[in-house]
C-alpha cells in the first residue's frame, strides 16, 4: 500500500472511521532484541538467551520484548503516513496497549493504522487516535493493538 501522503492536518478528517494504511514488513532480529535489552536493561533470557530460550521456552526460541514491538510503532507509522504543513509531530502516548501474541526472533511484523478519533486543539492544531495493529507475518493473532495518539501542530 502506498504511503498515504497529507497536505495538512486538516486532511485527517477524511480517514475517520476507516484504514489509513498499512506499513511495509519490517524483520525482528536477535540483533535488533539484543541493541533493545542493552538500552533497557531488560535482558530476561526469554529475548537474549537464545540456547535457554530454544530449549525451555513455550514459544521454542527467543521472542522480542514487548516493549520493543511496541517502540516500533513509530517508525512504522512514519511508513504508513506523511503530514505537510506541520511545524512539530508528537508521539502524544498509548490509550490502550495489549500484546495478544509474541514476535518470534527473526520473524517479520508491520502495521495497520486506522484513525480512530480526531480532537481539535485550537488554532488548527489537532490531537488524532489512531488504532494500530501490528501483526506479525504468518501469525493470525496480532503482536499488539494499541491506541495511539499523536498530535500535529500547524
Amino acid at each position: 500500500m502506498a504511503k498515504v501522503e497529507l497536505d495538512s492536518p486538516a486532511d485527517f478528517a477524511q480517514y475517520v472511521g476507516g484504514e489509513l494504511g498499512v506499513s511495509d514488513w519490517v524483520e525482528v532480529t536477535q540483533e535488533m532484541i539484543n541493541m533493545f535489552a542493552d538500552a533497557t536493561g531488560d535482558h530476561q533470557w526469554i529475548h537474549v538467551d537464545v540456547e535457554r530460550a530454544i530449549a525451555e521456552s513455550p514459544f521454542g526460541g527467543p521472542i522480542a520484548h514487548g516493549y520493543l514491538t511496541i517502540s516500533m510503532i513509530g517508525g512504522m507509522m512514519f511508513d504508513i503516513l506523511a503530514v505537510s504543513g506541520c511545524k512539530l509531530v508528537v508521539n502524544y502516548g498509548l490509550n490502550k496497549v495489549r500484546m495478544p501474541a509474541p514476535v518470534p526472533v527473526n520473524s517479520r511484523v508491520r502495521a495497520k493504522a486506522r484513525v480512530t478519533e480526531i480532537k481539535d486543539l485550537g488554532e488548527g492544531n489537532i490531537e488524532v487516535e489512531f488504532n494500530v495493529t501490528v501483526e506479525v507475518e504468518g501469525n493470525e493473532k496480532p503482536a499488539c493493538v494499541a491506541a495511539v495518539v499523536y498530535r500535529y501542530y500547524v
